[in-house]
């Protein structure tokens, strides 16, 4: 009788894969009491290195996230971060373009930490002869998703670095981002797990 019930229960979580209704592993499992958790938390603000003159990005964050006791999935994310990009003209006159992202994914290993959320408010800037149309206002309408990494340097471990996933990418999944590859030459993070 017990083979029959392991083989019933096999068919079905087969069933449920192939029929694309099987939970994720991190949903699928009970929630954990607050003693099986580990917890992480980066925070801070930096301005990326831009080869281009009059060109300032500065990204903040103050993300949280809960994981299961082996640290592999979160079980909860949440926080703020915050994208901005201020382009000066030859003239002096600027214009900063941002967007607000509410963490939807946390995930870290080291000194290294993924965050992804989705744009909840943004500046609303008019197109002009100086200046493109602000692309965030698109993306607000459609909640994209962006996905920013994060390698914090101790000491003596170089500069710290955000990489930026794209403002065209509609269609990021949670806890993605490409490698850190923009240095930090402004600022700071601290990450905490």
């Amino acid at each position: 009788m017990r083979s029959k019930t392991l083989r019933i229960a096999a068919l079905l979580a087969l069933a449920a894969a192939l029929t694309g209704t099987a939970a994720t592993a991190s949903a699928a499992a009970p929630p954990p009491s607050p003693a099986a958790e580990t917890t992480a938390h980066i925070k801070g603000w930096g301005r990326l290195d831009y080869p281009v003159a009059g060109n300032d990005i500065r990204v903040t964050v103050d993300a949280r996230a809960a994981f299961t006791k082996d640290g592999t999935f979160p079980t909860r994310s949440e926080g703020t971060l915050r994208l901005s990009h201020e382009m000066t003209q030859p003239d002096g006159a600027s214009r900063t373009y941002w967007a607000e992202l509410e963490v939807d994914c946390m995930t870290r290993g080291g000194p290294n930490a993924t965050v992804t959320g989705r744009i909840v408010a943004a500046s609303n800037n008019p197109a002009d002869a100086n200046y493109p149309e602000d692309p965030f206002q698109a993306m607000l309408k459609d909640h994209v998703r962006l996905g920013m990494s994060f390698y914090v340097a101790g000491r003596n471990g170089g500069p710290s670095r955000v990489g930026l996933s794209g403002v065209a990418d509609k269609t990021l999944s949670k806890c993605m981002a490409p490698a850190p590859s923009s240095e930090i030459v402004k600022g700071g993070f601290s990450l905490k797990s």
